[in-house]
């Protein structure tokens, strides 16, 4: 199968970050579930829906898991590593503030690829920086009498940082087939499951709850994936980035419908930050300035 165009990767990219603003509330939908209990049976639900897919389309699933040990050591760590912490996020902090402060993620990749070779931190990288901790800031508040939002805020923070990391390591790997995340949600899935049994007490998903199972391993938790990992690699990695920064405000926008949160003043202000620290952060609104202003011209 040839590989989509730029702007055919890009709109099947862009698709993600629909698919990603509906996880917290299927987090939520999901119940009480423990945490590592939701990433397997999540995860399994997507590796699941993937093998179906290409066994209908008559496609190979084990030679695109002859990969390297590095390749799956940053596969399953970013995969299990952020969904674990995510979810322990949602379930220890209230959900519109947690979602905010894991979604600083587009943000810190901003940081993150400037310190690579080759690339340069600049000024607006660090106010946007200082923009986005200023608005998780507003989001915690005094919030942090009990231990249980201690470590939701803390678990939040953590993920933003894994999910960053995983990207920004993940342009090196562009000649790694799409294919292979099938593998790393199998991975991902025991693993959680081995945690599971070691960890938790067992809390299965009640009635109701299973459509938000079901809905994490379709979407947030299965093909979005798929469609990130197309777009990074084939279409316009400056677009989706500022889409990504759209996430946080979609997200909280889902949760209030939901009833998820409550449509504060001071929730809307540290959205707003965030999303102003994440503009900022990746030039957009100079070269909004740049098309906006025009052009001089010479007296006669």
């Amino acid at each position: 199968m040839s590989a989509p165009t730029r702007r055919q990767a890009t709109s099947i990219g862009a698709t993600t970050i629909l698919n990603w603003a509906l996880l917290a509330t299927l987090t939520q939908l999901s119940g009480p579930v423990p945490p590592f209990l939701l990433t397997g049976l999540a995860f399994g639900i997507a590796f699941f829906c993937f093998l179906a897919w290409n066994l209908v389309r008559g496609e190979s699933f084990i030679a695109p898991l002859r990969q390297a040990t590095s390749v799956w050591a940053l596969g399953v760590g970013g995969l299990f590593g952020y969904h674990a912490l995510y979810f322990v996020a949602q379930q220890n902090a209230p959900p519109a503030n947690a979602g905010l402060i894991s979604y600083l993620w587009p943000l810190f990749i901003v940081l993150l690829v400037g310190l690579l070779p080759g690339e340069r931190l600049l000024a607006r990288h660090v106010v946007g920086g200082l923009l986005g901790f200023a608005g998780a800031a507003l989001l915690i508040g005094g919030d942090l009498s009990g231990g249980g939002s201690a470590l939701g805020y803390g678990a939040a923070f953590a993920c933003a940082l894994v999910w960053s990391g995983y990207s920004v390591l993940s342009r090196t790997k562009r000649a790694v087939p799409t294919a292979t995340v099938g593998g790393f949600c199998l991975v991902t899935a025991l693993l959680a499951f081995v945690c599971h049994g070691f960890f938790e007490a067992p809390r299965w998903p009640q009635g109701m709850q299973w459509l938000g199972v079901i809905g994490l391993g379709l979407g947030p938790v299965g093909s979005a994936f798929f469609t990130w990992d197309i777009g990074v690699k084939h279409g316009d990695l400056h677009l989706l980035g500022l889409l990504a920064y759209a996430t946080p405000l979609l997200s909280t926008v889902v949760l209030i419908v939901a009833g998820h949160a409550e449509a504060t003043p001071l929730l809307a202000l540290a959205a707003g930050v965030i999303t102003l620290g994440m503009l900022v952060g990746s030039g957009a609104l100079g070269r909004r300035r740049k098309r906006e202003t025009p052009a001089r011209t010479d007296p006669a």
